[in-house]
């Protein structure tokens, strides 16, 4: 996918100085192969190996010589994304013998610490680098998957609109010889996507729908879709301050899609991947669409606005009507869609909704080995109750604030086809305070997950 100059804190040469990993239940062995004068400086410093610390251990000569590390669960990356910045700058190499599950927690943990968005600024310190040896080949790519995502939804709107997601998903057709198709402005009426067009047409930025297609046509199909609304005032129902500034944000959804079908590419996986992203900018206008209209979607259901800021399941209903006619195996979107998913489950839970329990079960098992969990959340039909209109099909909301991730989630399987195995994930995307491993911005959030789950599925 890339090479190590572009990843965060990872170098490919050796030399570093060593770096010793140890939990709080392996300190005393492991203090018994050190040497007196190391034992006496960790206990001198009350060093404990606790999770997220980091003690240097100095040379004769007083300069940094080694490094002991502090970590919770060894096969967590999060439990190493302190390092890059806790460490003096400089090259260091993993001591001892470690499992190979801890070994690439560790490459992937290290480059997620060592992540700063230094596209407009430069950073304060360089991190220190990790010297990678042997195959890193699946870190790497998990790594570079993960930057993508940071990458895409920290940059502003007026840098990272539809016309720029759309040259992103034409670099990776030219990369990985896949074909890559555009619908935009009035075409996307033409052609029967008319509510990705009515959220979009207020923005002088076109709206339009970017597919990418790559794969071998007698390989298995999955069809990936993402939510693009390069930013969300709300539309006439304007958001108030507070809800508008991180707005830049709501491609997240298709941030995801886009990182996990480069992902596919990257590693080879043998699917024929179909990944849609809806790019619109729901802005205010003369032309913007209005509560109480009703609008045409690609499905045949007509849908009542009821507020213009409930923009992305009518982006991406238009793109899963559309995925679905290709009769795909699985069918999985991801969308900033719901702060109501937020107040349920937190910032860092993803909810899952699914309508095949096995392809829920397989992300949920994959998100706990991958420690990158999602959370089910039921498809509870009798809240169909909250988006009924007396005028069209369906509405887009209503007045009730009950349940609003399930609503939302409900409005999106009415465009799924009966026996289309679906999955939607709505996230977050955003750290909103700074962590170990995860600085405040952009995240991706459910992408490893749905990466092994795919790679179990269908294998190598």
């Amino acid at each position: 996918m890339t090479d190590d100059t572009s990843l965060p804190g990872l170098v490919s040469a050796g030399g570093g100085r060593p770096l010793h990993v140890v939990g709080a239940a392996q300190l005393d062995r492991w203090l018994g192969t050190q040497p007196a004068a190391v034992q006496a400086w960790v206990r001198g410093h009350g060093f404990q190996a606790g999770p997220h610390t980091a003690l240097v251990l100095p040379g004769p000569d007083g300069a940094p010589a080694a490094a002991v590390l502090g970590i919770g669960d060894p096969h967590d990356p999060a439990s190493y994304g302190h390092a890059a910045h806790a460490l003096p700058a400089g090259p260091w190499q993993l001591a001892g013998g470690h499992d190979p599950v801890t070994v690439a927690a560790l490459q992937l943990g290290w480059g997620l610490g060592a992540y700063r968005f230094t596209r407009y600024r430069t950073p304060r310190r360089e991190p220190a680098q990790l010297c990678i040896e042997g195959d890193a080949s699946a870190a790497r790519l998990a790594l570079a998957a993960c930057v993508r995502v940071r990458d895409l939804v920290n940059t502003p709107t007026e840098d990272m609109g539809p016309g720029q997601l759309e040259d992103v998903a034409r670099g990776l057709g030219d990369r990985f010889g896949a074909t890559v198709e555009v619908t935009a402005g009035d075409a996307l009426l033409e052609q029967g996507f008319p509510a990705i067009h009515a959220v979009g047409r207020a923005s002088h930025r076109a709206p339009r729908l970017i597919r990418l297609q790559w794969g071998d046509a007698s390989h298995p199909r999955v069809a990936i879709v993402g939510k693009g609304v390069c930013f969300d005032t709300g539309g006439l129902d304007l958001k108030p301050a507070a809800g508008m500034r991180n707005m830049k944000k709501d491609m997240g959804g298709a941030a995801h899609a886009i990182a996990l079908a480069e992902w596919i590419m990257a590693a080879g996986l043998p699917l024929r991947i179909d990944m849609l992203v809806p790019a619109v900018e729901n802005a205010v206008g003369p032309d913007a669409f209005r509560p109480g209209e009703v609008i045409a979607t690609r499905a045949g259901i007509s849908v009542e606005i009821d507020n213009t800021d409930a923009e992305g399941r009518l982006v991406l209903c238009d793109a899963l009507a559309f995925a679905a006619e290709h009769k795909p195996d699985l069918l999985l979107d991801f969308a900033t869609l719901t702060g109501a998913a937020r107040i349920a489950l937190g910032p860092d839970l993803p909810a899952l909704y699914s309508n095949d329990d096995a392809l829920a079960q397989a992300w949920l098992d994959a998100g706990l080995l991958e420690r990158d969990p999602v959370w089910r959340m039921p498809l509870w039909r009798p809240y169909w109750r909250y988006l009924a209109s007396s005028v069209a099909d369906i509405a887009n909301g209503g007045p009730s604030k009950m349940g609003g991730s399930i609503t939302a989630a409900l409005y999106l399987e009415r465009f799924v086809p009966e026996g289309q195995k679906w999955a939607h994930l709505d996230t977050f995307a955003w750290n909103e305070a700074d962590a170990p491993g995860h600085p405040v911005g952009g995240e991706a959030q459910g992408l490893r997950s749905a990466f092994a789950m795919l790679r179990a599925r269908y294998g190598a």
